[in-house]
């Protein structure tokens, strides 16, 4: 009998939270490269809340893909960003049901008093702007994962 190891652990649906920047860059990491339709954005501005339904490539079970030689994995996930003063967009088309946009990146630009905008920018040069009163996101797995469609890993060219 040997002893126990990361890999045997038992796995859970994600349900993260994000409250200052360092925070964010981990929620960021994890649902960088998610894919999702238009039509599956909400912006509640009496409630403050921004939320998008993603589905979001399964980054931190990659190693244990690859090690057992089984198929990648999406997951559908929502992310919700409270506190939300104001939405901005550029480069999407709202009206076009059939677009799917791809979140490359979840950024914080901080204003003067724990306030700012966070940034998603997606592929293809669009981007979402969230005037933020504070930081507060969070990050929740809400299906089983599945085999991941394209069957490979995102790519990403270093520069």
């Amino acid at each position: 009998m040997s002893d126990a190891s990361f890999d045997d652990g038992r796995e859970a649906p994600l349900n993260l939270g994000a409250l200052s920047a360092e925070d964010l860059q981990v929620v960021a990491s994890l649902a960088q490269d998610a894919v999702f339709p238009v039509t599956e954005i909400s912006w509640r501005p009496t409630e403050h809340r921004f939320a998008l339904l993603l589905n979001r490539f399964r980054w931190e079970d990659k190693d244990s893909a690859e090690k057992r030689g089984r198929p990648y994995e999406r997951v559908q996930s929502v992310l919700v960003v409270d506190h939300v003063l104001s939405v901005a967009s550029q480069g999407l088309d709202r009206r076009d049901s059939d677009l799917i946009l791809s979140l490359l990146s979840l950024t914080f630009e901080p204003g003067t008093d724990g306030d700012g905008h966070i940034v998603l920018t997606l592929a293809g040069d669009g981007v979402i702007r969230l005037a933020v009163e504070a930081i507060e996101i969070t990050l929740r797995d809400v299906t089983r994962p599945y085999q991941a469609p394209s069957g490979r890993a995102p790519q990403h060219d270093e520069t």
